[in-house]
Parts: C-alpha cells; structure tokens; sequence
C-alpha cells in the first residue's frame, strides 16, 4: 500500500502541473483545483419514508467526477446495501474541488434528516494546494465532534498529500486521520483508494480520479469499515 500510495502523489503533482499550479488568487475553499473541473454533486435521492441515512461527505472522487451518478461509489455501497436487504438510503454529499473546510461548511445539510451514519472523505484537495495539516486537523475533529452530538457514527477516510511540499508534510498529513479517528473513537479507513491508486487501469487519464470498475474497488474499501457499524444497535437518545 505504500508504494501505492507514491505512485498516488506522484499523479498528484502530475494534475497540478498540467493545470499549471501558478495562480494569480488563492484558491477559495470551494474552487476546483487547477486541471479538475468543478461538479456538483450528484443530487440526493428524495427521502425514502422510514428509511435512516449514510452521509457520505466528499470531494470529486465522492461526487464521481467523470462518472455517470450510479457508477459513483456511494451509490455502489446502495446497491449493496439493497441486495443485504439493509433499509438505508445513502446520500453522495460529494462535491468537486471541496476542502475540508468546504465540507464542514456543508455539514448542517449534510446531516438533514434521520442521518445514522456519516462517511468523512475529505482532505485531498487540502493536500493538494498545501493548506496546513493543523486546519485539517481542526475540521475532521469539528466535524466529528457535531456528527457525534447527533449521535451519528461517524467512518474516516484517509487521504495523502503529495510530497512536493516535503516529506515532514506528507508524514504531518498522513497522521492527522489516525490520531483524529483515535481521539474520537471512530472506525478508520488508513487510505480511499487503497488498491485503486497508481494502477493505471483503474484510474480515468489524470491519473486521480478513479474508473468505474476503480470505484467499485473504492465502494468495497468504504464497505469493509462500514458495513459493521450497521449492524450495531443505535444509542439511546
């Protein structure tokens, strides 16, 4: 996995330097990354009466960036979710070019409704234009922190930073998602496109964004650490 993980950040700086990483403004929060186009998340299925939620709050590889909505991940784990016979309705609250500070922005509507579990999946972007690691930090803990006064569960999902803003940044980086998922008790997923990144075949051609058949193999990562947590009893409220 860490040589994956290289090959991920290599394509990283790869992106950014077709896209040309000079830029007149700093980037804002919800700006698409040089060389991303910018995509709104695909629209959240109308409530489904009687049916709890799984929130799954990301970026463009949520959203399914250059994939059609039902190729998506999150709407991969649905369609495994109806054929466990599980009663839940998952909502891709993706959105390209989102930071984790643009996801804690977005949390309130996120967690609409009877939410049970939510999905963090943020943090590329942050790595991507080098924002600090301690920002990172204060955002997942935030978002957490209100996930969990709902009582909701809350899955992590790492992400890397590539290593062109030096090695102590990548390593900073890396361990704000487990000593996060440590602090809070929460279940994580050390890396979202274990598996998926640096293989060619399972990535679209910038080299980030992952295929349909890649997504599926994302939908399976997500899975693993989600799929317990379902069958656990909710707490008293």
């Amino acid at each position: 996995m860490t040589r994956l993980r290289l090959v991920f950040s290599a394509c990283l700086i790869a992106l950014v330097a077709v896209g040309g990483c000079a830029q007149k403004e700093p980037a804002t929060d919800n700006t698409p990354l040089p060389g991303v186009d910018s995509q709104p998340a695909p629209a959240a299925a109308e409530s489904q009466s009687g049916l709890p939620r799984i929130v799954v709050l990301g970026d463009s590889l949520t959203a399914g960036l250059g994939l059609s909505p039902k190729e998506a991940y999150p709407a991969i784990i649905q369609q495994r979710l109806d054929a466990e016979g599980l009663k839940f309705q998952v909502v891709n609250a993706g959105v390209s070019g989102d930071t984790s500070a643009g996801g804690l922005r977005r949390l309130d509507w996120a967690l609409d409704g009877d939410v049970r579990v939510l999905v963090v999946a943020l943090g590329g972007n942050d790595g991507l234009r080098g924002l600090p690691a301690s920002e990172l930090r204060q955002n997942l803990s935030t978002i957490i922190e209100r996930a969990q006064a709902r009582h909701v569960k809350v899955v992590l999902a790492g992400m890397e930073a590539p290593p062109n803003f030096g090695r102590d940044y990548t390593i900073e980086f890396r361990q704000v998602y487990a000593d996060v998922a440590k602090k809070y008790d929460v279940k994580l997923l050390s890396f979202l496109l274990d598996r998926v990144a640096g293989n060619e075949a399972l990535n679209q051609r910038d080299g980030i964004h992952p295929t349909a058949e890649g997504a599926r193999l994302v939908a399976d990562n997500v899975w693993t650490v989600l799929e317990p947590l379902l069958e656990e009893r909710p707490p008293r409220t």
